[in-house]
This record gives C-alpha cells, sequence and structure tokens, in this order.
C-alpha cells in the first residue's frame, strides 16, 4: 500500500490481506478528529463503501478499538496498544533515550528522535527541559515533514523518485506566517539539506519555535532517524544554534550510530 491508500496495486498478491488493510486505513483516518467520524465520513476518506465501513467500525467496537455513540464512532484507548507495541519492539527508542537526555542536559533545551510514517513524522523518543513550549509534543506525536526539521532531514534521505512523489502528493498548510508553501522553494531547501547534512527551520511550525535537526545513520550509512534541538526563537539565534547546537547533535548522532551498528 502506497502511503495515500491504495490498495489496487497489492490485492492480487496472496500474501496481502485486503480486510486488514482496510481495517488499518479506518483507523488512520481518526487523527486529528477529536469529535469522532460518521461512518459517511470515514467512508469519503477512504473511498470505501458505506457498507464496507460500518462493518470495520462494527468490528472494531466488538474488540474494543472503537465505541459508538449515535453515529458517531470514536477510538478508545485500547488503540494505544498498538503504538506501544511497536516502540517496546524495537531498541531504537530504548538505545536513543539515554543519549538524547544527554543532549538536552548539555544544551539545556528539549532535544526529540523521529521517524518518518508515512507523510508525517512520529517521534519515537524525547526529552524535555524544564520550559514550556505552546506545542505539546511526547512520544507518538505526529507532525508534518514539510515545515520541521527532522521532517526535511528525512525527508532529504529519500530516493529522488519517493521525494518528487511526496511532494506531489502532499497538502501545504501555511502553519505560521513563516511558514515555506511553495513546493519547488521546499524542493530546494530539502536539496540544501542534502549537501549540509543538517536542517534548521525558523518559525514555520509554530511561532517562536527554531528547531535544528541532523540524519542518524547505520555504519552502512542509511538514515534511519532524526535527532532534533528546538528553542525558544526569543532566546536563542539561529547564528548560536549552528555554533554550539549543532556540534552537539552531530557528536551524539554519531554515537547513536555507532550503538546501532
Amino acid at each position: 500500500m502506497d502511503p495515500t491508500g491504495d490498495f489496487s496495486e497489492l490485492e492480487g498478491d496472496p500474501n496481502y490481506v485486503l480486510s486488514l488493510a482496510r481495517g488499518l486505513k479506518v483507523i488512520e483516518t481518526f487523527e486529528g478528529h477529536t469529535e469522532g467520524q460518521s461512518v459517511a465520513d470515514v467512508a469519503r476518506r477512504t473511498g470505501l463503501s458505506r457498507a464496507a465501513v460500518r462493518r470495520l467500525l462494527m468490528t472494531l467496537e466488538s474488540l474494543g478499538y472503537a465505541e459508538c455513540t449515535g453515529r458517531v464512532y470514536r477510538l478508545k484507548t485500547r488503540v494505544l496498544k498498538l503504538g506501544f507495541s511497536y516502540l517496546s519492539s524495537t531498541s531504537l527508542p530504548a538505545i536513543a533515550q539515554p543519549i538524547l537526555e544527554q543532549v538536552t542536559e548539555a544544551v539545556h533545551e528539549s532535544s526529540s528522535l523521529s521517524v518518518m510514517d508515512g507523510d508525517q513524522i512520529v517521534y519515537l523518543a524525547r526529552a524535555a527541559a524544564k520550559r514550556v513550549m505552546s506545542i505539546g509534543l511526547s512520544v507518538g506525536s505526529r507532525l508534518p515533514a514539510y515545515c520541521t526539521s527532522m521532517g526535511r532531514v528525512l525527508l532529504a534521505a529519500l530516493p529522488d523518485n519517493e521525494l518528487a512523489a511526496y511532494l506531489e502528493r502532499v497538502e501545504i498548510e501555511a502553519l505560521t506566517p513563516k511558514t515555506v508553501i511553495s513546493k519547488a522553494v521546499i524542493a530546494d531547501i530539502i536539496g540544501q539539506v542534502r549537501a549540509n547534512g543538517y536542517a534548521l527551520t525558523d518559525e514555520e511550525l509554530e511561532l517562536g519555535l527554531r528547531s535544528i535537526a541532523v540524519p542518524v545513520r547505520t555504519r552502512q550509512n542509511r538514515v534511519v532517524a532524526a535527532m532534533n534541538i528546538g528553542v525558544h526563537a526569543a532566546r536563542i539565534s539561529t547564528a548560536e544554534m549552528m555554533d554550539r547546537f549543532l556540534p552537539v547533535l552531530r557528536e551524539n548522532a554519531n554515537m547513536l550510530a555507532h550503538v546501532l551498528g
């Protein structure tokens, strides 16, 4: 299945369970819809028939993953077990956490580790400084890739054809007056990230938030994650981030890469 949710090219594969794929796609449509969704809402977002969606939602309800009030379905906390199953089955977050804490202790700013998931980044580990920012970030948080430092680092690691496909399908939203919304400009920025080996975003995700990120590579030079430091723009200049924070990030990303092997 591609990131847009098209199952067609896999339907002939005897090892492909279409009903499972559809059920997972239904779960994904609830992201950002805190008020819940109707059968019609889910059908529109998945492209499935209402009858198929109704059966899938009723199955999720019977398994304890969803609940229904009137015509509105909402996911239940049992869905979190799916994410926790991933986090507990991979060594990356466990290995990264003490390294992130080391970064945060060194610079007294929050640091995070993320990977690409579809067209977004998802946070796998985080060490938060005691400063409060309006944007609430924690393990499992998801953000757009196009306007975040870690997202741009991870996009820069994609093959050219995959990056082109991403830029063609992604919907760009101006989250702040500083968000870059031109796909051509974003493509140029990602090219610079490839050349420089880091990404720096300046108040594109949230006003007052600056972030710098570097790739985490294996010894085989494969990018497996991105590591960043986020700061209040009023306190830390972009020059200071480059001079003081970038070396710390690179050193600790290399350390993580060495541990990963």
